[in-house]
């Protein structure tokens, strides 16, 4: 298995114990069922891979659901009420033109044309949560904050995966040694992605100092 399925499934463990701690939000919680469907899909994508079938059409199929999940992240992150709307509306679109997309015009292959629209998208909200952040005039202790952490891992993949992945379809052409390259900036960019969720989940955890004997 890849190093970052590892971090994948230690991710997901550190999740649950989200569900034992007090005032967390929806959202948060959601992390668990999402990372345990991330885990499957990829232990299944690497089964269809050694098999030696196509699993283009799955991780088509599973990044949508992936980017349904972020954007609806990032509407209750984000506190401008006019574009936690829009980010809602954006969503649904963006949702039907990929399934669109997989079913009659990149069908049988990877959707490199919404994936590269979707990363767009991620990226955007990213930047604007910042921005909204760095304006806020509360003061906010960033180690301390989730959605600090999370945005800040988004915004790094899919800066990165958008040149990467929106070219996959041109994969084949390339030398086998870019390849592997590509497989080694994949597992390190979903390395910092699911360590940044770790530190999100356990940021706001009070460690208790022990008073000497």
């Amino acid at each position: 298995m890849p190093l970052y399925f590892y971090f994948i499934l230690a991710s997901f463990l550190v999740s649950l114990f989200l569900h034992k701690q007090r005032g967390t939000k929806l959202y948060l919680k959601l992390f668990s069922p999402f990372l345990g469907i991330t885990f499957l899909v990829e232990v299944y994508g690497r089964y269809l891979r050694y098999q030696g079938r196509n699993n283009l059409l799955l991780y088509s199929f599973f990044t949508t659901f992936e980017f349904i999940f972020y954007l609806y992240l990032l509407s209750c992150i984000i506190h401008n009420l006019k574009m936690r709307m829009a980010i809602k509306y954006i969503l649904v679109i963006n949702a039907l033109i990929a399934f669109a997309n997989s079913l009659f015009i990149q069908k049988g292959g990877f959707s490199s044309i919404t994936y590269s629209i979707s990363c767009l998208l991620i990226v955007f909200f990213c930047i604007y949560y910042f921005l909204e952040l760095f304006r806020s005039p509360k003061f906010v202790n960033l180690i301390n904050e989730p959605p600090f952490w999370i945005c800040s891992g988004l915004l790094f993949y899919y800066c990165c995966s958008f040149p990467l992945f929106g070219l996959i379809t041109f994969l084949s052409t390339v030398p086998r040694s870019l390849i592997n390259n590509f497989y080694i900036l994949v597992n390190v960019m979903n390395v910092l992605l699911y360590t940044s969720f770790i530190i999100a989940f356990v940021c706001r955890l009070k460690i208790r100092k022990l008073a000497p004997s």
